[in-house]
């Protein structure tokens, strides 16, 4: 007989001895997707018995965990901001650091309304959408915002995520290459978009490396090649507003070649850099 508990120390053990990180946290969260439990009742409950059938979903999962396919993929799901997304092989899973990007949106876009202003909004490289998502479950007086992506395959998840939290009809999504898409001026550009470079290829984990979707990872050798297109297109696209704001996350050897950039193109722009969790330069701030 199989319980909860003896589950878990198998799923433990077995991912521990392929030299995994977390092997405990993920062997629960796996078991708990097949239980379709909260981690809670798996700590309240390990004398439960599991069916033969929960067995062989369990045991397969761990397989496929040990060749290192991500824990999200196999649930098909990852918080941010404090909810659930959708996530498959289709996107980027999100990371923790884009929080501090979504904060910081927050906090501009008050300060925005506060000055009596109504805010419009771009998310250029949207992803699973968890930005505008965010921000409009966040500031619900956003009338609606723009999510832009060339991936036609990220736009269907960010679709059922805007439809899972009941915002679909407040975004705007549109496929194509950066702020092609963008039919209007706006007062704020947000960008997540690819910034590893290829030759920070064999720093990833081999997870990242082999099952994420690289058009969302990479970007030039040096992973500045779409950040600086971003910026240079911003610039000359004529698609942002007086005092307007750019937003954009960053990689962490990239401050002072954007810098560079960021004062020829608008030599009387307000640049800001803020920190992520690590203490590495991760979001960049442009007030035109």
């Amino acid at each position: 007989m199989t319980t909860i508990g003896n589950a878990i120390e198998w799923g433990t053990t077995a991912l521990a001895a392929v030299g995994l990180p977390g092997p405990r946290l993920d062997a629960q969260i796996l078991l708990g997707y097949i239980l379709q439990v909260e981690r809670t009742t798996l700590y309240t409950y390990p004398e439960r018995s599991l069916t033969p059938e929960e067995v062989r979903r369990y045991r397969l999962l761990i397989e496929r965990r040990k060749a290192g396919e991500p824990v999200a993929y196999l649930v098909g799901q990852k918080a941010f901001f404090g909810r659930d997304f959708l996530v498959d092989k289709r996107v980027l899973i999100p990371r923790p650091e884009t929080e501090l990007l979504v904060e910081t949106a927050l906090g501009t876009i008050r300060a925005i309304f506060a000055a009596g202003r109504t805010p419009l909004i771009a998310d250029i490289g949207t992803g699973t959408g968890i930005i505008p998502i965010t921000l409009a479950l966040e500031e619900p007086r956003i009338p609606y915002l723009y999510g832009i992506d060339i991936s036609a395959d990220a736009l269907d998840v960010a679709r059922l995520n805007s439809q899972r939290h009941g915002v679909a009809t407040h975004l705007h999504f549109l496929q194509g290459d950066l702020l092609a898409p963008l039919p209007e001026a706006v007062d704020m550009l947000i960008a997540n978009l690819p910034y590893v470079g290829t030759n920070e290829m064999d720093m990833l984990s081999p997870d990242v490396r082999a099952f994420e979707p690289h058009l969302a990872l990479f970007s030039g050798p040096e992973g500045l090649d779409l950040l600086q297109r971003f910026l240079v297109e911003a610039q000359a696209s004529g698609k942002l507003k007086a005092e307007a704001v750019l937003l954009l996350e960053i990689g962490y050897l990239q401050r002072e070649p954007l810098l560079r950039l960021l004062n020829e193109l608008w030599p009387r722009a307000r640049v800001t850099f803020e920190k992520d969790y690590a203490s590495w330069d991760r979001l960049l701030k442009v007030v035109i």
